[in-house]
């Protein structure tokens, strides 16, 4: 092989390995984040939806300190709740504004899951490209697609 085919199957190589795989890992990790993110709302909803359904009005609860030390908590008037909205700001709701803010931020985090989703599919198909450039530099032959598995 001469200079200029191992100049440029290095170049693809560094591309892949340095750029490529270190997006697709961070896109799946932030999607993964995403996701969190959603289940949590997904929970604070049928958890607001379960204390209407019940008409609960005050409940006892344990209360997470930190490093796993819990507190027994009583919680005299549901009727209005706190929700976490960011950067630490959490805001007062009726159960009712809650279940509005939820009903949007869930609508946005799948707005982004679907983005994040549509990102990896574009670096996994970049990633493909690249190494069929490499196979044709290499002139190996193309993989063959069987239509039915062999046993």
């Amino acid at each position: 092989m001469d200079n200029y085919r191992q100049d440029k199957l290095h170049k693809f190589e560094e591309f892949v390995d340095r750029r490529l795989k270190p997006d697709l890992v961070h896109a799946i990790s932030e999607r993964d984040k995403v996701f969190e993110q959603q289940k949590t709302f997904s929970d604070l909803r049928k958890q607001i939806e379960n204390l209407q359904k019940n008409s609960v009005t005050s409940l006892k609860t344990l209360v997470n300190l930190g490093s796993e030390v819990f507190m027994q908590a009583e919680v005299p008037n549901t009727e209005r709740i706190f929700v976490d909205v960011g950067l630490g700001f959490h805001v007062e709701f009726t159960w009712s504004e809650a279940l509005n803010y939820i009903l949007l931020r869930e609508e946005k985090l799948a707005r982004q899951i679907e983005e994040y989703t549509h990102q990896i599919a574009s670096i996994k198909a970049q990633i493909k490209m690249v190494c069929e450039g490499i196979r044709e530099l290499l002139q190996l032959p193309a993989e063959i697609n069987l239509q039915e598995p062999i046993f």
